[in-house]
């Protein structure tokens, strides 16, 4: 059975080696299986629950297009668009909002921790946009929703959103209620310089991360400088739990290498991690230079960029304005 997949990726700057193993490098493989029809939509209605720079933003835009495009997805295959140019979107987050209940979005873990202790000034669409993370979701019946554990959560209440509102209506299966696509054997990329933390584009020093726009040099120097202990590399996948930086640098090389993590502690075993991070560095450099490179070129071509755009919202578009259609004869407008 053909799966229809839609996934988001916020417009908001420098993605770097977390968001390429963690969504990017299985959107590519979703795109490549022909039994998949995938939709990646540049979420910059998501984005500006922070306050953001208009030109930065638009400037994010074609970034994360370019990203897209240069890890391998091809936008002949798959629907690549962003959100605020589908009018549809708006309209069946606040159409699906008058669905969801408060206790739901209440329950929300993300808002709190991104709220902070002053919840009072954060803003309605910091709470609220789990909402629109449904609509965009449900507009395009969509089956499967790649998935991190951050995002688990929020695909829930997009189900018994889906379920109330065909409840509610008594229109059984108007909404597909989808499914979570799980990564298998997926390592959550921490921080450089801190084991015990997410790698991010906020945290302030850029040693802590591999950004997909870093050249050769910057990719060795920062795996040079990366945090290590004081002890050789483990002999044995049990070694790596209370190592949380060694575990970090040996998931990095497991995903880009293709071993297993079992297979990676064989072959370093005992050695000492100088030796390690070289061929760390090296498989790095292989993998994210030419998406460095890529990246570059496609910025550099504006209107190439703007085009994909363009041409995935029409596409976009008429899918969406499909389903509104059908959602107002349903709700008697």
């Amino acid at each position: 059975m053909e799966k229809k997949i839609f996934s988001g990726v916020q417009p908001t700057g420098n993605l770097h080696l977390g968001n390429y193993l963690g969504a990017i490098k299985n959107f590519v493989e979703l795109n490549n299986d022909i039994k998949n029809d995938c939709i990646f939509c540049v979420v910059d209605l998501h984005a500006i629950t922070v306050k953001q720079d208009p030109n930065i933003l638009k400037n994010n835009t074609r970034e994360t297009v370019a990203t897209f495009i240069a890890s391998g997805i091809d936008p002949k295959k798959s629907i690549i668009f962003n959100q605020s140019k589908v009018k549809a979107h708006s309209e069946a987050a606040w159409i699906l909002s008058c669905t969801a209940r408060t206790g739901w979005l209440s329950r929300m873990t993300q808002f709190k921790e991104k709220a902070g202790k002053d919840k009072e000034k954060a803003s309605v669409g910091l709470y609220s946009y789990p909402v629109l993370m449904a609509a965009d979701i449900l507009l395009y019946d969509t089956t499967h929703v790649p998935v991190g554990d951050d995002q688990k959560q929020h695909l829930e209440l997009c189900r018994d959103i889906a379920q109330k509102f065909n409840n509610d209506f008594k229109v059984e299966d108007f909404f597909k209620v989808p499914e979570p696509l799980i990564q298998k054997e997926f390592s959550r990329i921490m921080s450089l310089k801190d084991g015990t933390k997410k790698m991010s584009k906020s945290e302030l020093s850029d040693l802590s991360r591999i950004n997909l726009t870093d050249n050769a040099d910057q990719i060795i120097n920062k795996i040079k400088k990366a945090k290590t202990d004081p002890l050789p590399m483990p002999t044995s996948k049990d070694e790596l739990e209370n190592r949380p930086e060694a575990k970090n640098l040996i998931e990095i090389y497991s995903s880009l290498s293709g071993l297993t993590l079992e297979k990676s502690v064989i072959e370093f075993s005992g050695k000492n991690f100088s030796k390690f991070k070289e061929s760390l560095s090296q498989v790095l450099v292989d993998k994210i230079q030419p998406i460095s490179k890529e990246i570059k070129k496609l910025l550099s071509e504006k209107s190439f960029l703007d085009k994909i755009l363009k041409e995935g919202c029409e596409k976009a578009d008429k899918i969406a304005s499909n389903k509104m259609k059908k959602i107002h004869e349903i709700m008697g407008f």
